[in-house]
């Protein structure tokens, strides 16, 4: 579907310019599928292609943040990104415009490559557990506040603030309670495991990966900060889509440590109950499954 672009397009076109120091004017602006939060678009002049991610105002910090994760995964140099153009607002909507790529599914050879790259860029490490910035989990703001100790991290500015919001949109006391439950004894599960903060995509589900048309993998839409590798390794085996192929790589760039499985269901319990918060009660079920699972593990 061609759009009909006015003001707010031309403007964006300005800034591109601006930015790159060439001129340039869409000749077309179509509109992309696939987004849950913001609108996204593909414009071009026939030579060059941009894509833009427009949203409301209040979506400027969202797309900030976006921003600055991807270049911090640029600056690894271990996976491609979309490259970072430019941002701001236009129209009295926020905008942000990336390099556009056409993409498709990961297919086995790009998965195999993913995986590896994947490991070399858990090995980028950082001085603390967080980010020198907050971002965001999908809509959700996310607590980046470093921190020396990951399960402290991660019982505080993980799953603590979802607890809350997760009581706000109907999860009942009863549930917040197993929740800070699991929060008290977290420290069971690293009883011998000692991660180092290592870089995170951190939102990392097959819909933020592809490969371009000669089979270099690409990842995007990140929530970076510094945490346990195994945040992103299980979050790519939370709603599957991803090839065997990456598994193995990545395993086999870097085993992981014999007791990822207990430490799995932790990791996934936020992102469901972000989903919970995101989108409604059909996660309340596995959210609630999730944490009893988790507790009995803890009590032993």
């Amino acid at each position: 579907m061609t759009i009909d672009f006015g003001a707010g397009f031309d403007s964006i076109a300005a800034a591109i310019g601006e930015c790159t120091g060439t001129p340039f004017k869409a000749l077309s602006v179509k509109a992309v599928s696939g987004g849950s939060i913001h609108r996204a678009w593909h414009l071009d002049d026939e030579l060059r292609h941009y894509f833009v991610k427009t949203g409301p105002v209040a979506a400027a910090p969202m797309f900030a943040a976006e921003a600055r994760g991807l270049r911090e995964l640029s600056a690894a140099a271990v996976v491609a990104t979309p490259t970072f153009i430019t941002l701001g607002q236009a129209a009295g909507e926020a905008f942000l415009v990336l390099e556009h790529l056409e993409l498709k599914a990961l297919d086995q050879n790009a998965g195999a490559k993913l995986g590896a790259a994947l490991a070399k860029l858990h090995r980028v490490r950082g001085d603390a557990f967080g980010w020198a910035a907050d971002n965001f989990i999908g809509a959700t703001p996310q607590d980046n506040a470093p921190h020396p100790s990951w399960p402290h991290f991660f019982g505080d500015r993980r799953l603590r603030p979802q607890l809350e919001l997760a009581l706000k949109n109907g999860m009942d006391r009863s549930l917040l309670a197993k929740g800070h439950a699991v929060i008290d004894r977290i420290g069971g599960l690293f009883i011998d495991y000692r991660p180092a903060p290592s870089l995170l995509h951190g939102d990392l589900w097959s819909g933020n990966v592809a490969q371009t048309r000669d089979g270099v993998p690409v990842i995007f839409d990140p929530a970076c900060y510094y945490g346990d590798r195994e945040a992103d390794v299980a979050m790519t085996e939370l709603f599957g889509g991803f090839p065997i192929s990456f598994h193995a790589a990545y395993r086999a760039a870097w085993p992981l440590d014999s007791g990822y499985e207990s430490r799995k269901p932790l990791y996934n319990l936020y992102h469901i109950l972000n989903h919970f918060n995101l989108f409604g009660s059909a996660y309340l079920g596995q959210a609630q499954r999730m944490i009893d699972a988790l507790l009995a593990g803890l009590k032993r």
